[in-house]
This record gives C-alpha cells, sequence and structure tokens, in this order.
C-alpha cells in the first residue's frame, strides 16, 4: 500500500485552492490529480483540516467480543473442531463466521487448534 501525500503538500494545495485558484490549475501546479485537490478541497472545508485517514486494517478481530464464550467451550470440550466453533457460535451468539476465522482467533491466542492423539489404551479393540 502506498503512503498518503505529505500533510505539508495537502495543506500547500488547500491553500492556494482558497487563495482563488482553481482545481485543475492546483493541480498542474503541484503535479497531483485533479481529484486529489478537490478532494483535499473537500476535505478542509467538511472537517476544517486536511489529515489523512488512517492506513490498514483495525487490529483485533469480531471474534473478540466472544472470547469468553469461546475459550469456555474449549474449556468444557477441547476436541471440539474448528467447524464445530463456528457452527456454535452462528447458533448461540449469532455471529457468522468461518472456520478459518475461529483458527486465527486462537492463533493469536496461542491455542492450540488440533486435535488430541489418543492414547495407545484408547485404541485397543475390546475383546
Amino acid at each position: 500500500m502506498g503512503k498518503p501525500y505529505s500533510l505539508d503538500l495537502r495543506e500547500r494545495v488547500v491553500a492556494a485552492l482558497e487563495s482563488g485558484m482553481s482545481t485543475g490549475q492546483a493541480a498542474a501546479r503541484f503535479s497531483i490529480g485533479k481529484a486529489t485537490a478537490g478532494t483535499w478541497g473537500r476535505l478542509k472545508r467538511s472537517q476544517g483540516d486536511v489529515q489523512p485517514a488512517k492506513q490498514g486494517k483495525p487490529k483485533g478481530s469480531v471474534l473478540d467480543a466472544h472470547e469468553a464464550f469461546i475459550l469456555g467451550v474449549l474449556r468444557d470440550k477441547p476436541d471440539t473442531t474448528l467447524e464445530e466453533m463456528a457452527e456454535r457460535l452462528a447458533a448461540e451468539r449469532g455471529v457468522r463466521v468461518v472456520w478459518t476465522a475461529v483458527w486465527k482467533f486462537l492463533d493469536r491466542r496461542g491455542q492450540t487448534h488440533k486435535k488430541r492423539l489418543r492414547t495407545p489404551a484408547s485404541r485397543s479393540v475390546p475383546t
């Protein structure tokens, strides 16, 4: 993802617009797009400054609010599969997610998402 234009450039373009220069003239003078100059002018009028918006995706997950529920289910039944957890979230909490979202949620918390191996005694065939 590219970086936003500097605040200094944004302010100089808006100052030129406010001094009576047209959007096209300001764009040509500062070597930016006409739409960009217009956007910055509207931004200045609507919110009073030309600060760039924060870039990137916000931290966290939609599942953060359901952390206690998810970890409680795993505490009660450690062998719950990712698919089962996604189904329980949909049924009991109304949160529709795919199993990969559950996996990422658990992975960020250092939780295992693999089934436990059976002990040799549990594999034996009854006679």
